[in-house]
This record gives structure tokens, sequence and C-alpha cells, in this order.
């Protein structure tokens, strides 16, 4: 039964993404005379990559980014329209991102998305069998394939999905190089690891996280370190070989990037409207010391006790809540707190009243998306100008979701990461 409900799910929310959302966007672009094109957020890393290895032009340039505006939009942006994208959509990854779209440079960008497209669905599942290896919680096919079948019918993974966004490559990545340390393979989670700094900013929490939990046993964890170190020389030396200087241009593209997007975290856009930026700036700081004493205390974890599982999971809920990007895509990296938080559900569920209301409107919040494009769907069928107009419905839990997460993963964190000193 939950399997069936599970399909029906997915199955709206994606008919919602494809008939509703994207319907009321392309009605609302062509009356704004907003450009659209591809609209991949591959096509800018794979036109990059292709001049930069094949042409040897650098990928930051602002000729690239023109060129890049003509395939993503389907013209160039024109400041003097006011209902143009601010978005420049400039290469603004560092450079050794080339590498990993090295196989897909010499295919005609349909064919490379028509892969990506595939590779990030296949990706996006194989993270949850890793991540319930990392928290050593054994299910049975029929559910874990009813949690696959949830985790691509999410709003996360369906945005990443359609906009082809190198997130989910990214926490496909932080899934196997946190499941290879579970497993003990230490070198090949330093590695894979290293991968992932292609979004430095969604990779550093669990780096730093990582790097300190092996200081806590630095005879026997100390090739983790080493395997990343490595690794990302290799990165670094490879980088410069291909484009001498690139990190000037890199920080100089972010730099420019965050100007014109104004990035703000899922703290900055619930406080915004009343408090200002530095009070999103704040609640930032308050949630790292509230997670710092934790995360430390579980330093000395074994890769493979419940304490490290639920550790890696309260670092990626923080890392969603304070990174400077609150698109939805990036709540793919929420997965292993939630399946932490449901499989110790009835910690809660038997706990004081505060918690339960807590835990029913995580609950709720994780629901809500489906149970929005059920209703949007059967509305469809009835009067598509409805469902048009009530197209934000499943988008309304965005912003709440991922502080309940991380409120419930801290509060869950505070015994399960309690490290003991054995017996002398």
């Amino acid at each position: 039964m939950w399997f069936i409900l599970a399909l029906l799910a997915a199955a709206c929310l994606w008919f919602y993404v494809d008939r509703i959302l994207i319907g009321y966007q392309i009605a609302d672009a062509a009356a704004h005379d907003r450009p659209r094109g591809n609209l991949s957020d591959l096509y800018p890393r794979w036109l990059g990559a292709r001049e930069l290895l094949l042409r040897g032009r650098n990928p930051y340039s602002p000729e690239i980014t023109l060129e890049i505006q003509r395939g993503y939009y389907g013209r160039e942006l024109d400041a003097s329209r006011p209902n143009d994208p601010k978005d420049r959509q400039g290469f603004a990854y560092p450079v050794y991102v080339v590498f990993l779209l090295a196989p897909l440079i010499g295919l005609r960008f349909h064919t490379a998305q028509l892969f990506f497209h595939w590779l990030l669905i296949g990706l996006t599942a194989a993270s949850v069998p890793l991540w319930l290896r990392v928290l050593n919680w054994r299910l049975s096919l029929l559910a874990m394939a009813t949690c696959i079948v949830l985790v691509l019918g999410s709003v996360p993974a369906t945005q990443g999905i359609k906009l082809q966004q190198l997130s989910l490559l990214v926490a496909a990545v932080l899934a196997a190089s946190v499941a290879c340390v579970a497993s003990g393979s230490l070198v090949s989670g330093g590695a894979i690891l290293a991968f992932a700094t292609i979004k430095p900013q969604l990779a550093l929490p669990m780096v730093l996280w990582l790097l300190a939990w092996s200081v806590g046993d630095w005879k026997s964890r100390r090739r983790l370190v080493f395997a990343f170190a490595g690794m990302m020389a290799a990165l670094l030396a490879g980088a410069e070989i291909i484009l001498p200087g690139w990190w000037r241009m890199f920080l100089e593209a972010l730099r420019q990037y965050h100007q014109y997007t104004q990035n703000e975290s899922v703290l900055d856009q619930l406080v915004n409207w009343s408090a200002g930026h530095f009070a999103g700036d704040v609640l930032a700081a308050a949630a790292v010391l509230l997670t710092a004493p934790l995360l430390w205390q579980a330093r000395k974890a074994s890769p493979e006790s419940p304490e490290f599982g639920r550790a890696a999971a309260l670092v990626l809920a923080l890392t969603v809540l304070i990174v400077p990007m609150y698109a939805p895509y990036n709540q793919v990296l929420l997965l292993p707190a939630i399946l932490s938080l449901w499989r110790d559900r009835t910690k809660f569920t038997s706990a004081s009243r505060g918690l339960r209301i807590a835990y029913a409107l995580a609950v709720l919040a994780l629901v809500w998306p489906w149970l929005a494009s059920i209703g949007l769907t059967a509305t469809w069928f009835v009067s598509y100008d409805v469902a048009f107009k009530a197209w934000k419905a499943p988008f309304y839990a965005t912003f709440a979701l991922p502080v309940v997460v991380f409120a419930l993963a801290l509060f869950n964190s505070q015994d399960a990461l309690r490290w003991r000193k054995p017996a002398e």
C-alpha cells in the first residue's frame, strides 16, 4: 500500500512540474518578454569545459559568458530590459569541474543533456541505500524502493533533475564518500570527497567535519586526510596546468555571481522581511555554535556506529540551513537527516508535547508538496486556470522544512552523539 501511495504521490508531483509549474513559467515569461532557452544548469559548465579543453578558451571570459547566455536563455541578456533575468550564468565553478565533464564535451548538447538527466536520476536513487548504509539501517527491498520513489518524486530532486543541477551530483558524491568511510574504506572516501568540492559551499561543512573526525583518531584515520589532500592536490595541479591563474578568475566570477544574484540562505529568507540580512547571519552563527559541541563529541565515534551516521546527517542539515543559496534542489542534502528522524520516530512520538508537535510539523512540511501536487493535479483536469493560479502551493513549506529538520536532528544528536570514554 505504501509503495502504491508513493508512486501516486511521485507521479502527481512530476505531473504538477511538467504541466502546471512549467506551463505557468512559460506563460509568465511570454507575458513579460522574459527569455527562455534550454534553461539547463549543465549547459554553462558543459560549454565552458568544451571550449577550454578543445579550443583553449578561458571559460571565465566575458565572451564565453555571452555564448552561454545565447544557449541558456536563447539570447544575450539586455540590461535595458527590466524583466530580463539577473543571473548572467557565468562559469562560476572551480575550473577542475571540467575533468568530470570531459566525457561529455564530444557529444552534442542534446545528447549530453539526455545522458546527464538519467545520470542524475540514477545517482539520486543510489544515494538512498548509501545513506542507509551510513545510518546502519537495513530496510526490506520494498521499503527501500518506496523511499527511492519518494525521493525521486520530491520537489528537491524533481527540480534538480529538471534543471540538471550539479547539486544533485555533489549530493551523490557526498553520499558515496561518507558511505565509503562508514564501510572502512577511508582512502576511497577521502579521494571521492575531493570531487564534491566542485561546489565548495555545499562540500565545505562535510569536509571540515570529516577532517575533524579523522583527527579524533589520527593513527587509524589519517589515510582519509592523505587521500583527500592527494586528490585535491591533483585536481588543483591539473587545473593550473590547463588554465594558469584560474583561481583568481574563479574568485572574481564568484564575487560577481553573488553580486548579481544576491544569494541568500534559508535563514536569510525567513528573517529578511522583518529583521534584515544581519539577523540571518546571527541565526546561522547560532546554528553553527549549537552544532559544533555535538560534532566535537562525535569526533571519536567509530565509522560504523549510529553516532557517526547521525553526525553526518546533522552536518548536511546544517549545510542546507546556512549555505547562501535557498533553492529547493539543495534540500536533497536533508535526506540522511530525514531518514534518521524517521528511524528514531518513536523517540519523538513518545516524548513531550512540544517535541510531538515539532515532529508533526516536520512530517507535515515533508508531505505537504505531495498533498498540494495531488490537489493541483486533480484541479488541473477540472480547471487549468485555477491550477495555474495556485502554482505556488507545493512550495509553501520550502523554508520551514530545513529549519524543523535541523532542530529535530540537533535534539536527536544530543544523546546519540555523546561519546562515552571506555572504562580504563
